[in-house]
C-alpha cells in the first residue's frame, strides 16, 4: 500500500523552528521527486519546496527561501522540511508529495500525497 504520512506540525511562536518529517511507505522515494505542500485558511494550495528525482533540482518558493530546506534520506525512506524563522503567514496544514514522473515544473501533478500536518506560527 502507497503511504506518505507526515508529523512534526504544532504551535511554534514567531522566529522559531520546527522540522516536518513525511514516512514513505509502498514505495522508493530514491528515484522519486519529492516536494511540500502548504494551504493556509482561504488561501489556495501552494507548493513551497520541491527536489527532483535527481536531487539537481530544488525550487523553494520565494516567501520561504533561505528559512526553509528540503531534505531527503533515502536509508530512511523518508523526506523532511526543515523550517526556521516561521512567521505568522506560514501558517497552514503542509503536506509531503512525491511521484516518479513529473518533475518539480509541474508538482501540483504529483501522484502521492500524505494526509497533511498543521502548523501554528503564533505568540
Amino acid at each position: 500500500q502507497v503511504q506518505l504520512v507526515e508529523s512534526g506540525g504544532g504551535l511554534v511562536q514567531p522566529g522559531g523552528s520546527l522540522n516536518l518529517s513525511c514516512a514513505a511507505s509502498g514505495f522508493n522515494l530514491g528515484s522519486n521527486a519529492i516536494g511540500w505542500f502548504r494551504q493556509a485558511p482561504g488561501k489556495e494550495r501552494e507548493g513551497v519546496a520541491c527536489s527532483g528525482s535527481s536531487d539537481s533540482t530544488i525550487y523553494y518558493v520565494d516567501s520561504v527561501k533561505g528559512r526553509f530546506n528540503i531534505i531527503k534520506d533515502n536509508f530512511k525512506n523518508a523526506m523532511y522540511l526543515q523550517m526556521n524563522h516561521l512567521k505568522p503567514e506560514d501558517t497552514a496544514v503542509y503536506y509531503c508529495a512525491s511521484d516518479d514522473f513529473f518533475e518539480c515544473g509541474q508538482m501540483s501533478k504529483f501522484e502521492y500525497w500524505g494526509q497533511g500536518t498543521a502548523v501554528n506560527v503564533s505568540a
